[in-house]
């Protein structure tokens, strides 16, 4: 198989993956949640994403990664980190709803140009280093810590919470 037709379908494979894990788990947990507790885990996860910085760290990745390609990943994950932040600190306003709108747009606009910068610098021909992998592998990991140690408040009643303890005999 051509390396670019490899890239291209780990990508389509890792979105139809998300997708499923979304529309199953995801989508039916978060539409019983007001807006702003639904923005919630999903702008947590992204505040993880000052990660792309580790592109501009020598000996993270390759040696031959473009600096216009690791300048780009690097500051537009970075920018949308912020967002993100920002997007959590001013929720449940409607200046936070504004904000998550804005850090989805840009996330977007980030995700393309990633992908037009690494098809022009040549990237998917090319060797670029751990740093891709590992970080896409700690993005599901980041949001499971956060859904673990900020568990929506039904989850906590009585009766579950009675049945989770071991039983002494």
């Amino acid at each position: 198989m051509q390396t670019q037709l490899a890239f291209f379908v780990s990508i389509a494979f890792s979105f139809t993956a998300w997708g499923i894990v979304a529309a199953r788990y995801l989508w039916p947990e978060l539409r019983l949640r007001s807006r702003a507790e639904a923005l919630r885990p999903l702008l947590i996860l992204h505040s993880f994403r000052f990660i792309g910085l580790a592109f501009l760290v020598p000996g993270v990745v390759s040696a031959d990664l473009p600096s216009v390609f690791a300048r780009s990943a690097a500051y537009g994950d970075l920018i949308a980190a912020i967002l993100a932040l920002l997007a959590l600190i001013s929720l449940p306003s409607g200046v936070g709803v504004g904000i998550a709108w804005i850090f989805n747009i840009w996330g977007a606009a980030d995700l393309f140009n990633a992908f037009y910068q690494a098809n022009h610098a040549g990237l998917v021909r090319r060797a670029v280093g751990y740093h891709l992998f590992h970080s896409d592998f700690h993005r599901a990991p980041a949001f499971r810590h956060a859904r673990t140690r900020f568990p929506d408040s039904s989850a906590t009643s009585t009766s579950t919470h009675n049945a989770r303890k071991p039983h002494m005999a």
